[in-house]
């Protein structure tokens, strides 16, 4: 539990400033993280959370003010500075090898070593006594590359705790987990603030901050908005701090569509499929069957959502469907558009929205501008007289920053200059702009603020309701009985079970995500 008001925080960033060209990141930031509490920082995207985190961990320099520890004055000038007074990350995207043992890679760039050799025995003894004091027990010498996400996790936590962190931030630390992963999690967390560690989470996902966090700091375009104690706020009160509204105030007077939303006149049911899946087997480079005999089919004005763990066969899924992955000699089975296979290469006909917006979705080093018009090359209204103009590409995706709410400097800046949930939103717009009959989304909401995911909720369900076919994965539970109308739940690479929206409970999803119910 957190302790009294007169001791000195046990991290504190004082009036911190961080300037990106034009763009204010920062703006004269104050936080403060008690001892042996859980903090959340929460936010819209490119409100400054994960600049400010980077500064706690020694990744940026602030352009003003300063960083304390235990009421002391300290300088970050790299991750390994913030190891050495203290402070641990644990990133979004894990850090660790996965060839390695558990215990290795606790421990590696700081092994115990005996006559100047790694002292394996010693390293696999310090992982079980933290696994213990910390209820973070995992088998020193299993493989991380063959254990569950959820544990991989808690790797990555030891990593910091071995290195002695008394402030432990998590970057989105439940965006790869399912619910009973993410409930354990938390058991963790507060076993670890028990020992006087401090944890700042990072989350876009305010049912946790309510249950999890002791404290609250809000920001919005770079400011504090409001710090609040948990137990004495409420979700809509954050949601104002952070976005300056309600949610569910409409934008304008049409306001935002639900998933009970009316169809079109015609009953989707009975419309042949836009998107069939008929006995799709793929195996992998091994020969490991990755899917197993998967059929399904979405009709024209339907959202069918796919759920399960990281690995049950979604992103081998995914590029089948697309046509990225075309089948090889051993697969079998057929994917068919319209009641036409499915070509090899990107299928014109299916807009994508990949998971990974920076390593698939999107050209890091090209501009915004680029970014929205890729697929698009050979349409009219770009096109000049020799290649694309530059002025209809500019003037296409300010059109679309504006729709979509893209929040840039400009849209000449490359793409990895925004935010991640800005990132996103600039795919969302490039996809969703087409207009094709199938639409396949994966994680559209993962990283992005609560007022985005209202407005992307709202433009998939507009989709729907103009006669698209959507195919939705996602690991938010919630966010698949907002929008399916079907939920189709994957385990070990084949289906295992169907469940309408309006009743696809955590408990029955869950038991069916990690094969409980087959």
């Amino acid at each position: 539990m957190p302790t009294g008001s007169d001791a000195a925080p046990a991290a504190e960033l004082v009036g911190v400033t961080k300037r990106f060209g034009p763009v204010v990141a920062n703006d004269g930031i104050d936080l403060a993280i008690a001892r042996g509490e859980i903090h959340a920082v929460v936010g819209e995207n490119g409100a400054g959370k994960s600049t400010l985190m980077s500064i706690l961990y020694g990744m940026h320099r602030p352009d003003a003010g300063h960083v304390l520890r235990n009421g002391s004055r300290i300088r970050l000038r790299s991750p390994a500075d913030a190891i050495a007074h203290g402070l641990g990350m644990v990133h979004q995207r894990f850090r660790l090898f996965p060839e390695l043992t558990v215990a290795e890679n606790v421990v590696i760039g700081a092994e115990p070593a005996r006559r100047g050799v790694l002292d394996l025995a010693a390293a696999r003894r310090e992982v079980d006594r933290l696994g213990e004091l910390y209820g973070l027990r995992a088998d020193p010498s299993a493989q991380v590359g063959r254990l569950p996400v959820g544990v991989r996790q808690r790797v990555e936590i030891l990593k910091a705790l071995y290195r002695e962190a008394e402030v432990l931030i998590l970057d989105e630390p439940t965006a790869v987990l399912t619910p009973g992963e993410a409930a354990r999690l938390f058991d963790v967390l507060r076993t670890v603030t028990e020992t006087g560690v401090s944890v700042v989470l990072v989350t876009h996902k305010l049912s946790e901050v309510l249950s999890a966090s002791d404290r609250v700091t809000v920001l919005r375009r770079g400011r504090v908005t409001g710090v609040f104690t948990t137990a004495e706020t409420t979700a809509d009160e954050l949601v104002v701090a952070m976005i300056g509204r309600s949610l569910g105030t409409p934008r304008s007077s049409s306001g935002a569509p639900s998933r009970t939303s009316s169809h079109p006149a015609s009953d989707p049911a009975a419309e042949p499929y836009a998107l069939e899946v008929r006995d799709l087997t793929v195996s992998d480079r091994d020969g490991v069957a990755r899917l197993s005999g998967v059929s399904f089919g979405v009709r024209p004005g339907e959202i069918v959502g796919f759920a399960g763990v990281a690995g049950s066969g979604q992103r081998e899924l995914a590029d089948t469907v697309t046509g990225l992955r075309p089948l090889g000699p051993g697969d079998s089975g057929e994917v068919l558009l319209s009641g036409e296979p499915v070509r090899r290469g990107r299928e014109p006909g299916i807009a994508y929205v990949p998971e990974d917006r920076h390593g698939r979705g999107t050209a890091p080093a090209m501009s915004l501008a680029e970014n929205l018009a890729m697929g698009d090359h050979r349409a009219p209204e770009l096109r000049g007289r020799i290649g694309m103009s530059g002025r209809a590409v500019r003037d296409r995706a300010k059109a679309l920053v504006e729709r979509f709410s893209i929040r840039a400097a400009s849209v000449g800046e490359p793409i990895s200059t925004l935010s991640g949930g800005n990132a996103q939103k600039a795919v969302l717009a490039r996809e969703l702009s087409r207009r094709t009959p199938v639409i396949v989304v994966e994680e559209p909401t993962q990283g992005v603020d609560v007022g985005a995911q209202e407005q992307i909720h709202a433009l998939l369900l507009e989709a729907r309701d103009r006669g698209q076919a959507v195919l939705l994965q996602s690991s938010e539970l919630s966010e698949l009985r907002a929008l399916a109308d079907r939920v189709l739940v994957m385990y070990e690479g084949r289906v295992v079970a169907e469940i309408p929206g309006d009743e696809a409970g955590d408990e029955r999803l869950g038991a069916a995500m990690t094969g409980a119910e087959s």
